[in-house]
């Protein structure tokens, strides 16, 4: 029996327990919404993870690399969306997906983009918050890219501000934001003539707090599948959902500066600081005990590429622990997507446990 304890440190631990439990609530709310879930594999990366969002088998995924695209096709997957917007160079990947009999739609939003892909299927990504790429649904680009492709097969926004925002009426608004611009895209693309029958939104966020999904046709979440301290910073999770941690060992002590040093330093949790806007910084991540259960205020507060710092929160009255030499201990992630990226797999554990039941690879590269 394979237990936290045996690996080499430092490794990614995941709870499929909590990957189902976080499925079930999104999965229930997009039903009472009746609007249908394309997960985005980008957060896990993970074929096996995938195949819990759909019940065991495949189904529709939002990939952000040709290298998912790749491996999930392999794997039976053959309702793929690209959503990042397609280089000319990619094309021929993109073609030899869709000769495989992999129905692979790819994302633009530029006229240059849409000569180049000589009636290959695409979405047209829509700007809803100024947060990335697009076109606002009332740029007349909208119309001359639709008039370029031919026939789209719709628009897609992302709501990516949605990240920043605080509390549950800032998460409702921007997900109202978002439904409203792509279906107000969608709308002029109707009204031009062309059909547009996908209308496909979604972030972790938006996804969770929308209540009105009138006029869209799908919604595309991955991060949801392990969730992560952004998440739980902004309100749309609890510490409690978090999937994924990463197991480092203790490798020394600063007493003199109130440090505990670790071998898991930004190569095993990156280096991502996302909660730092927010009202409460978990600098690199929350520290627990193998069990799961966070020690109080102890953060890693610092990182450099093989090393962790571990200390007390800045201004708590909590006590740094006596963790010994040895002794290990969880960082519940900052970033999942980060986070999961600096490993090739994932030890799965049976849940309640701390033994180790399977190992399931990620998809890497691009």
């Amino acid at each position: 029996m394979t237990t936290l304890d045996d690996p080499e440190t430092p490794f990614a631990a995941l709870d499929p327990h909590r990957v189902e439990a976080n499925v079930r609530r999104l999965r229930a709310h997009l039903e009472r919404l009746g609007v249908p879930l394309r997960p985005h594999v980008k957060t896990a990366k993970s074929v096996e993870v995938a195949r819990m969002v759909h019940g065991g088998g495949p189904g529709p995924v939002t990939v952000s690399t040709l290298a998912e695209a790749e491996a999930f096709a392999a794997a039976g997957f053959t309702d793929i969306l690209y959503a990042v917007g397609i280089a000319p160079h990619k094309l021929d990947r993109v073609r030899a997906l869709r000769a495989r009999g992999v129905d692979l739609t790819v994302l633009l939003d530029s006229v240059e983009q849409a000569k180049a892909l000589a009636g290959l299927p695409a979405l047209i990504e829509v700007d809803c918050d100024g947060h990335r790429g697009g076109v606002r649904p009332d740029d007349p680009a909208l119309l001359q890219i639709a008039e370029t492709l031919g026939e789209p097969r719709g628009v897609l926004t992302h709501a990516g501000e949605s990240y920043f925002a605080d509390g549950d009426e800032q998460l409702r608004a921007a997900a109202e934001h978002e439904r409203a611009a792509a279906v107000e895209a969608a709308g002029r693309l109707r009204a031009a003539g062309f059909a547009a029958p996908v209308v496909s939104v979604g972030s972790t966020p938006t996804a969770h707090f929308a209540t009105d999904l009138r006029g869209v046709t799908e919604v595309r979440a991955g991060n949801f599948v392990f969730f992560d301290l952004v998440m739980a910073g902004i309100g749309v999770c609890t510490h409690a959902d978090l999937a994924l941690s990463v197991v480092v060992t203790v490798i020394g002590h600063r007493p003199d500066k109130g440090w505990i040093l670790t071998d898991g330093g930004w190569m095993a949790t990156s280096r991502d600081r996302g909660t730092a806007r927010q009202r409460v910084d978990q600098a690199y991540g929350l520290v627990a005990d193998l069990d799961g259960n966070p020690f109080e205020d102890l953060l890693m507060t610092d990182a450099s590429q093989e090393h962790g710092i571990l200390a007390i929160r800045p201004d708590s009255a909590a006590k740094l622990p006596a963790i010994p030499v040895g002794a290990r201990v969880r960082v519940l992630p900052i970033h999942a997507c980060a986070t999961a990226a600096q490993h090739e797999r994932y030890h799965v554990l049976e849940p309640g446990s701390r033994t180790i039941q399977a190992e399931w690879p990620r998809v890497r590269g691009w």
